[in-house]
């Protein structure tokens, strides 16, 4: 087993805060502001963006990188407050689609601007906008490292 060196945990530690309390500090300004968590949201805003305001219940899972059980306890609690309905997929009646409602996209709207404004607070204005674009590719790269399951 090879430790990880000093300049190593420099770099390790604070990322695995900000692994932390930026998600918590997201999630608690939805909750203040929107009574939503941030999974909410992305499965709101995920629904908003896509054709029709519709996506098949997998491809959304995919997108929340979420299992299909958690998603669909979730779509069940966005139904009950009329932000979501499901349906069979149209194409192949073995699917469902979750689709944003007409009160959904609204909660989308009034939501957002809260949202982006902590997101720009917590991250964005906190780096240059070069250091931004590398975050976003470094992201990317650990994200594809994990997808194809290198250690």
């Amino acid at each position: 087993m090879q430790w990880l060196s000093d300049e190593e945990q420099r770099a390790w530690r604070p990322f695995v805060s900000l692994l932390i309390k930026l998600p918590a500090a997201l999630d608690a300004q939805l909750q203040k502001e929107a009574g939503i968590s941030q999974f909410d949201y992305l499965v709101l805003s995920s629904l908003s963006e896509a054709l029709d305001r519709t996506l098949r219940m997998s491809e959304l899972a995919a997108l929340a990188s979420s299992s299909l059980s958690r998603l669909s306890h979730v779509v069940s609690r966005l139904e009950a407050r009329g932000w979501v309905r499901r349906e069979p997929c149209a194409g192949d009646g073995r699917f469902i689609n979750a689709v944003l409602t007409e009160e959904g996209w609204q909660k989308v709207v009034t939501t957002a601007p809260g949202h982006v404004a902590a997101v720009r607070k917590l991250l964005i204005d906190t780096l240059t906008p070069d250091e931004f674009r590398a975050l976003g590719a470094t992201s990317e790269q650990i994200l594809a490292a994990q997808d194809t399951g290198k250690p």
